[in-house]
């Protein structure tokens, strides 16, 4: 990744860049290797565990419901260690969305409600966070689904960018939406069977189809209505066909 960002820095002279990318895809060593780099981040961040600012907010509203939007944010100071190994200070951005929170819940009930059935010998025991076993026995993990309960609806960005409004650092990882769907074609469309890449070639091939593909459709969304095909592109002078004569008027 490194190598392809630093050379569309020098090919477009652009001296601050930031790195947008869900949690799944940065590693600590990643991390570090973009703090090396001088490059920012921003990242989805997983929440295995109710955060400290969420906490507070609770304790300090005691039995309120969470505003749709509301934002906290945690600072996150690299440790003596931490900087030892490149790591820096970063701050985590917590936001609750009622949408996000009615969807996780939906998918705790079917879960669960999968899991009771199981339980009571009434479905076969398939892969399910919620079923507990010991031993022989089942159960419905009840620890668990209070935990998650807790978390629906939170979400966490992390980032290096601790000077940057929490806005800014969530519209940007916003934007991702673009390139995942740049990525969403089915074979339906294309008019072919799917391909699976291995050589280093053939994925670089298909990297740069897609990132021009990018670039033209950015293109024509960003075109002002009513330009004409070439309304961009400067004029050049033609010289007149020889089976026609120009235009002396």
């Amino acid at each position: 990744m490194l190598p392809v960002i630093n050379a569309f820095k020098a090919a477009h002279q652009l001296s601050d860049v930031t790195v947008v990318a869900d949690a799944g895809m940065i590693s600590e060593a990643n991390q570090v290797a973009l703090q090396a780099a001088e490059l920012s981040f921003v990242l989805g961040t997983r929440i295995p565990f109710l955060p400290d600012v969420v906490r507070e907010w609770r304790d300090e509203h005691p039995g309120e419901a969470i505003p749709d939007g509301l934002v906290l944010t945690q600072p996150w100071p690299a440790t003596s260690a931490e900087k030892a190994r490149g790591i820096p200070d970063r701050v985590v951005h917590h936001q609750f969305r009622h949408d996000r929170a009615r969807r996780t819940l939906r998918g705790i009930d079917e879960q669960v409600a999968k899991a009771q059935r199981a339980v009571d010998g009434h479905a076969p025991v398939k892969r399910n966070r919620y079923i507990q076993l010991t031993g022989a026995t089942k159960s419905v993990n009840r620890t668990l689904e209070a935990k998650t309960r807790g978390l629906a609806g939170w979400k966490g960005y992390t980032t290096n960018l601790v000077g940057q409004p929490a806005t800014f650092v969530i519209d940007a990882y916003h934007q991702l939406w673009h390139i995942e769907k740049a990525f969403r074609m089915s074979k339906h469309d294309l008019q072919a069977r799917p391909i699976y890449h291995h050589l280093r070639e053939s994925i670089e091939a298909r990297l740069s189809i897609v990132a021009a593909a990018m670039a033209v459709s950015h293109y024509s969304s960003t075109k002002p209505a009513g330009a004409s095909r070439n309304s961009s592109a400067p004029h050049a002078a033609t010289a007149p066909s020889e089976s026609k004569p120009a235009d002396k008027s």
